[in-house]
């Protein structure tokens, strides 16, 4: 598509593709996710709205799902997830900056995750508040839980879940009732729908207009 580039480069010292999905016009916002050969072509649905210059940054993920859970939330392989979280803050962004010429400013950075992918947009998302100004998750997994007591300077977060996915609901408002009971900005959001059904991507550009543009 002309209005966007999707470069893909692999990144060392990680040994992984990332995937970009470019502008064609100014940059005004940046999402990073996971499972980004699958979320980045996403980008093509926000050419025409209002987030038609964000740039969407994806980690690529791995084939094997149990070292995909490793990856993306903390209590499944600590040393795992502590890896990929040193990758995604100390060679992605630092690459992006100076490959794309965007600053990264917390209010115009958000972390973006559906399923486990959303596990890992919760834990970057409390644990780096500095750094990525808003959350997106989508139909989180249990492997990642609320803290006893959520943080009160974790990142506004937007959760989404599928009425016909009651596993992954459950999560989500679980969440939900963490961050309210911390009073952290957020929105809960049920859509017709079971899990990795289309309506993580028809959400997509409503979350990000939530972030960058509420």
């Amino acid at each position: 598509m002309a209005d966007i580039e999707i470069i893909t480069e692999t990144l060392e010292p990680f040994g992984r593709a990332v995937s970009v999905a470019v502008p064609a016009g100014p940059i005004d916002a940046v999402v990073f996710t996971g499972d980004g050969q699958h979320v980045v072509p996403w980008a093509e649905d926000l050419v025409g709205t209002a987030r038609a210059g964000t740039l969407v940054v994806g980690v690529h993920r791995v084939d094997d799902e149990h070292e995909r859970l490793g990856e993306y939330s903390p209590g499944v392989e600590p040393a795992r997830f502590d890896a990929h979280e040193r990758f995604v803050l100390r060679t992605v962004r630092p690459w992006v900056a100076e490959r794309f010429g965007v600053s990264l400013p917390a209010e115009r950075t958000a972390i973006f995750g559906a399923s486990a992918g959303g596990e890992l947009a919760l834990a970057l998302g409390l644990r780096h508040p500095a750094t990525f100004g808003t959350v997106l998750c989508a139909s989180p997994g249990a492997g990642y839980r609320p803290p006893e007591s959520v943080p009160t300077d974790m990142a506004p977060t937007y959760l989404v879940a599928g009425r016909d996915e009651p596993f992954f609901r459950g999560n989500a408002l679980r969440w939900a009732l963490a961050l309210a009971e911390a009073n952290i900005e957020s929105v809960m959001t049920e859509r017709a729908g079971g899990h990795g059904d289309g309506f993580w991507r028809d959400e997509f550009p409503l979350m990000l207009a939530w972030a960058f543009d509420r």
